[in-house]
């Protein structure tokens, strides 16, 4: 069985090779999707994140959120450490800062951020996923451990978890790592699977 590593180049490559405009056509047919589902339509606060290396994109979904009065939120990098995300306030016009990866981010205003329990939906990127609802991701962990207390709860699982990803981003199997989140539902251009 092939490496995560061997797993992420193959994929990374794979969304890598799909044309601008197709890229734009998937991320038009995703939110075309997931703005008809309920677990967007009952979602008020809204993170998402703005793509890099090919990622779906998912600002045609973040531009009917705003036309619906929903906030949403961008992931913000802690600044001490801990591998772990803020979520601050995102809207059109905002001022962007590139962070130490290189991904633009909202200029921190600390009294606005949310953490991710507060969140009702998180739109997270990803380079892999299975039909049993695995990430793969691109290997930090930020998205598992600013997630990680929805592997402890019984009961109220909010905020839920949404994968979006290029079709072609599915393998058959990923086996997970016991400090992964699992996805609750993913979005391709396809539509809207529930895991």
């Amino acid at each position: 069985m092939p490496s995560r590593a061997d797993i992420r180049k193959r994929l990374r490559d794979a969304r890598r090779a799909l044309s601008p405009e197709l890229r734009a056509a998937h991320a038009e047919a995703l939110a075309w999707h997931l703005a008809r589902h309920t677990l967007f339509l009952n979602s008020r606060r809204i993170a998402a994140y703005l793509p890099v290396d090919g990622e779906m994109d998912p600002m045609p979904l973040v531009w009917r959120a705003w036309e619906l009065g929903k906030i949403v939120y961008l992931p913000v990098l802690v600044p001490y450490g801990h591998n772990r995300l803020w979520f601050a306030p995102f809207r059109d016009g905002d001022r962007l800062v590139r962070n130490r990866f290189g991904i633009a981010e909202p200029v921190r205003i600390h009294r606005e951020r949310a953490n991710s329990i507060e969140l009702d939906l998180v739109l997270a990127p990803l380079v892999g996923f299975d039909a049993r609802g695995n990430r793969l991701g691109m290997g930090g962990g930020f998205y598992d451990r600013s997630l990680a207390f929805l592997n402890r709860r019984q009961c109220w699982k909010k905020p839920r978890l949404v994968g979006m990803a290029h079709a072609c981003q599915q393998v058959p199997r990923l086996d997970g790592a016991r400090w992964d989140v699992p996805l609750h539902a993913i979005a391709t251009e396809d539509g809207v699977r529930i895991i």
